[in-house]
């Protein structure tokens, strides 16, 4: 590893092309700067500076253990800013799973708030669905999870709190067959008919979905917005959040029906392991506590108005 004084020398050298130049922007004297280069290429056993020019120049030896040099010696002053970064109480980075049914763009202001803490800390998130979100955090690969559905599952030192409470309509489109069938649906009804699912990323248990009946045939989408689109194209039927689709059912894009057995409001939950809590993690926590921000997550946006 270089010192600071050679990686100095070196960038001197390379800029000016002259030893005096160099010794004169060091503020050393130039016998100083000759005895340092000479010690640098002993040190090193390689020819790095090119002396036969009337400008002096590093050689590809020299040149490669400048920009080399300046390299680590940038990697040392972020891994210095990390480790004082860290020891002040934030994390190095924070890993954020949110359940697909949470929408990005919602949290776009979140993350410029907590930008202007200026902490450093390094943000990841990440979509996970139904179990895989839970999972997610007692596997270790979330410092935090949000809009988790169902109630918390056991998990060691595990805390949470209710981000609130999703309100779902059965939706199909109006040229499906069971936009005209006559309310309220008796299951039996529905088993003729596809069910669109949002598919469940669990990786280590059994997947889970909701409003499918047994040996119903089940078309398996990776997104709200993807069940959306199949729904609307009549591709299949199925549970939507309300909120979200409000503006398609007044504009008679999508039909909503009564089904014989209906579907229960879901409580979203936001989740964390209480072992360690940084400074960044508990900004989150605290941010998410704020009913206006909770409400919008909860209900989302309707991108069809």
């Amino acid at each position: 590893m270089l010192s600071v004084d050679e990686l100095d020398l070196l960038e001197a050298i390379r800029e000016t092309g002259s030893l005096s130049r160099a010794a004169a922007r060091l503020g050393k004297a130039p016998s100083t700067i000759s005895y340092a280069a000479r010690q640098l290429e002993a040190r090193f056993d390689a020819l790095l500076f090119d002396r036969r020019r009337y400008r002096l120049q590093l050689t590809p030896a020299g040149q490669l253990l400048a920009e080399e040099a300046a390299r680590l010696q940038q990697d040392i002053s972020l891994v210095t800013k990390r480790v004082k970064q860290v020891a002040g109480g934030w994390e190095d980075r924070l890993t954020i799973v949110t359940d697909e049914l949470m929408e990005f763009d919602i949290l776009l202001p979140v993350i410029t708030a907590f930008d202007k803490q200026q902490s450093g800390v390094s943000l990841r998130i990440v979509h996970e669905i139904l179990g895989g979100t839970w999972e997610a955090l007692r596997d270790g690969r979330a410092d935090l999870v949000i809009g988790a559905t169902n109630e918390p599952p056991p998990i060691q030192k595990l805390r949470w709190a209710e981000l609130g409470v999703m309100e779902w309509v059965f939706a199909v489109a109006p040229h499906h067959p069971l936009a005209r069938a006559p309310e309220p649906i008796q299951s039996e009804a529905l088993l003729a008919h596809r069910a669109i699912v949002v598919a469940d990323t669990s990786r280590n248990v059994q997947a889970r979905s909701y409003g499918v009946l047994g040996g119903q045939a089940v078309f398996a989408v990776p997104s709200m917005a993807a069940k959306i689109r199949a729904q609307r194209e009549g591709f299949g039927v199925g549970w939507l959040p309300h909120a979200r689709v409000q503006s398609l059912l007044d504009r008679g894009d999508l039909v909503a029906k009564q089904l014989e057995a209906p579907r229960e409001p879901n409580t979203l939950y936001i989740g964390w392991r209480g072992e360690h809590v940084g400074r960044a993690l508990q900004w989150w926590v605290d941010r998410l506590k704020d009913p206006a921000l909770a409400e919008q997550l909860v209900q989302g946006i309707d991108r069809f108005r």
